[in-house]
């Protein structure tokens, strides 16, 4: 069954997470949340959702920023030991939801060679809205679980 992307909880993916009803959450952090991506045509997708709504990375306090930019890179660890892929990409962008939250794409080797050395944006829109990359508990739902995990054991460390 594909997640319900139709439900009140993505109008305010934040205030959803701390009410426990976001779905896609994967790990309480120091500085947010991490949640599974809502496509997974790159598999390991994962975004971090800052603890509050605040505009941009500049909007955080020099703590709270070294706080985000820590756990964005556990989630890239995480992302690299789960799923295998030959790298990360970060960004933060902020345009489409006006808010601070970064996106952390796994990058791999089967990729087409065209797309290689380019952002994940450039893919077309049909990776991104397809119902066939979308992500689902029955496809995803054990990698979901192995990245949470490895999150929990990477902040244990690193915290």
């Amino acid at each position: 069954m594909k997640t319900n992307f139709n439900k009140e909880w993505k109008k305010d993916r934040i205030g959803s997470a701390h009410s426990g009803e976001n779905p896609m959450v994967i790990a309480k952090m120091r500085s947010g949340f991490a949640a599974i991506g809502d496509t997974q045509f790159l598999p390991g997708y994962c975004v971090l959702l800052p603890s509050k709504a605040f505009g941009s990375l500049e909007e955080l306090d020099f703590k709270q920023r070294s706080e985000y930019l820590l756990d964005m890179s556990l989630i890239g660890e995480a992302i690299l030991k789960v799923c295998n892929p030959r790298r990360v990409n970060y960004s933060i962008y902020g345009n489409t939801d006006a808010y601070l939250h970064a996106h952390v794409f796994p990058r791999y080797n089967w990729e087409p060679e065209e797309r290689i050395p380019y952002p994940v944006w450039q893919y077309s829109g049909e990776k991104w809205r397809n119902f066939e990359y979308q992500y689902s508990d029955k496809d995803h739902g054990k990698m979901k679980e192995k990245l949470s995990n490895k999150i929990y054991e990477l902040m244990e460390k690193a915290y």
